[in-house]
């Protein structure tokens, strides 16, 4: 549910008829909106937290006392602790993946989406009004409508709607910022107005008067927004796929633009580092969704799309490895969730698995006939490896259904140790035990190899053991990083009535208004008007008596009254 928040004209009078900008409900009883309302009271308390800390941690430096550094440092040892169960109660919320993912998700593993940043209230009223005084020489009075409209809009993005509506309302926000960076913020001044937000996954505060900070962690949580509609897509179908491939290049898009943007950034959510891991993170995702998409109406049980869906699902283990890498990188690895890393590490064991055991079935439930092309079969399975194992050859294992046998035994096992490994990693994260669709859809694929490798268990085990040729990984499919839609969404400035961008900014410096009377002689004004109200002055003739008279200098904007 919204509620519809609409523009007012110039006199600051409603129009009905517009839309403006949706505004979600801030107390909204979804599991989402929960989650999120826990997120900024764990925020508040780490806040509180932190500066307790910092104060112990000035009085212990400031006191040479024995008996104050006692208790002061028993102070500190209480306040980290707490820190530390508060970080781990975010990490919680983190990973909390099963309440974002579709209602009828029940064959599919979590997709992990990203959180929303959390932000303290801003109040641009009195810094504005002061501004607009001083710099435009105009009542900031005038303009409580457009502040107040600045505001509600602020705040509605806050809680946007898990939707495009909701995309549509960040950006529109983030193209206001750019009218109030250019309106209000000159680089040679400090406006007073403090931005506050929150670590998305330390719950660390950073705190600037810079509007970048504020422009940033709207793009983060444009990204989140897209990552948590993607999550939310229906898996089940062909279109709810592609919809979430798409999400999540977008999530990655949009954190490529921030990345390249705002290289400064001091939420460290934000730096380069932890961006870079999170959009391969976002990447790996859209590919998994895309792998799930190949399979979603069933593999055709015929050899060479066997071994394509084998190299498919090696190249979704491998991307997952990679981001598995990246997470473990420090200081990576100090402030990303835990349990994300153990569940990228999952995932690369589990679709390892999937590899293998595709080509388990490829090589175990077909025998080459007369009716086969048996050169289009040899190139996929020497495809299949780098290195075939020795005294073998593709034709020979096409052939020999001993050699078949016995490789396709030794990849039954291999997909049967990934899949085991893949449980035992789940079982040792606390909170990955707890996701229940999780535990099930990772038993019920570790079940389906045992079962198929008991078939082959039964006959005279004289094959002897052979060391599992890894599977070379390779897809159709092309990552593709879609860039933010920034142009999209038209807005109208908020503060259009100080007059165009381009004349009235912060960069530019203006005197108080002031009339000046011109009189025309011989025909002539000596000057060029140029634009719309206000007009500029342009080709000013330095011996007309205008420039005589009033000592004008070249593109002075006058008000026509």
């Amino acid at each position: 549910m919204t509620d519809t928040l609409h523009p007012r004209n110039l006199k600051g009078n409603l129009l009905p008829d517009q839309s403006y900008f949706r505004k979600g409900k801030a107390i909204a009883q979804t599991g989402r909106s929960k989650l999120q309302n826990q997120r900024a009271g764990l925020n508040n308390q780490i806040l509180k937290a932190m500066r307790m800390r910092a104060g112990a941690e000035n009085l212990l430096r400031a006191t040479n006392n024995s008996k104050v550094r006692e208790q002061v440092l028993l102070e500190l040892s209480y306040v980290n602790a707490d820190l530390q169960v508060l970080k781990e109660e975010l990490e919680r919320l983190n990973i909390s993946v099963e309440v974002y993912q579709h209602t009828e998700q029940t064959a599919s593993i979590p997709l992990i989406p990203l959180g929303l940043k959390e932000t303290k209230d801003v109040d641009f009223t009195t810094a504005f009004k002061d501004f607009i005084l001083e710099h435009y020489s105009e009542d900031g009075a005038d303009y409580e409508n457009e502040l107040a409209d600045l505001m509600d809009l602020r705040q509605a993005c806050r809680t946007p709607s898990r939707d495009e509506a909701g995309i549509e309302m960040l950006l529109s926000y983030f193209q206001q910022l750019g009218f109030l960076e250019n309106r209000f913020f000159p680089s040679s001044r400090n406006m007073g107005i403090l931005f506050t937000w929150y670590d998305s996954f330390t719950g660390v505060p950073v705190s600037q008067p810079n509007i970048s900070l504020e422009k940033a962690s709207i793009l983060f949580n444009m990204a989140a927004l897209y990552t948590q509609i993607g999550t939310r897509s229906n898996r089940q179908t062909k279109t709810g796929l592609e919809e979430a491939v798409a999400m999540f290049q977008k999530a990655a898009g949009v954190l490529s633009y921030l990345k390249e943007t705002f290289t400064h950034t001091p939420s460290y959510d934000m730096s380069p580092a932890m961006l870079g891991c999170l959009i391969k993170m976002l990447l790996a995702e859209a590919h998994e969704c895309y792998f799930e998409k190949l399979i979603l109406a069933g593999v055709q049980n015929e050899v060479c799309t066997l071994i394509k869906m084998a190299q498919e699902a090696a190249k979704v283990s491998e991307i997952y490895l990679q981001v598995f890498n990246a997470m473990n990188q420090a200081p990576i690895k100090e402030n990303i969730p835990y349990s994300w890393t153990v569940m990228v590490q999952i995932k690369s064991e589990h679709y390892k698995a999937l590899a293998h055991y595709f080509a388990a079935i490829t090589l175990t439930d077909h025998q080459l006939t007369p009716r086969d092309d048996e050169d289009k079969q040899e190139k996929a399975l020497s495809q299949l490896y780098d290195h075939i194992p020795e005294g073998m050859t593709a034709m020979n294992i096409l052939k020999d259904k001993q050699q078949r046998t016995l490789l396709g035994k030794a990849h039954l096992s291999k997909a049967i140790l990934c899949h085991e490994e893949a449980l035992r990693l789940s079982n040792l994260c606390s909170k990955l035990k707890q996701i229940n669709i999780l535990q099930d859809i990772l038993s019920a694929f570790h079940k389906r190899a045992l079962l198929k490798d008991s078939i082959y268990k039964k006959e005279d085990d004289f094959l002897g053991i052979l060391v599992t040729p890894d599977i070379v990984s390779k897809t159709e499919y092309k990552a593709e990083i879609i860039p933010p839609p920034l142009s999209r969404v038209k807005v109208i400035d908020f503060f259009q009535r100080l007059g165009p961008l381009s004349v009235f900014s912060a960069k530019q410096r203006w005197t108080a208004p002031r009339k000046v009377l011109l009189t025309l002689e011989d025909g002539e004004l000596g000057f060029i008007l140029k634009g719309d109200c206000p007009v500029q002055i342009t080709a000013l003739d330095p011996l007309c008596p205008a420039a005589v008279s009033t000592k004008m200098c070249h593109n002075i904007s006058l008000h026509f009254i």
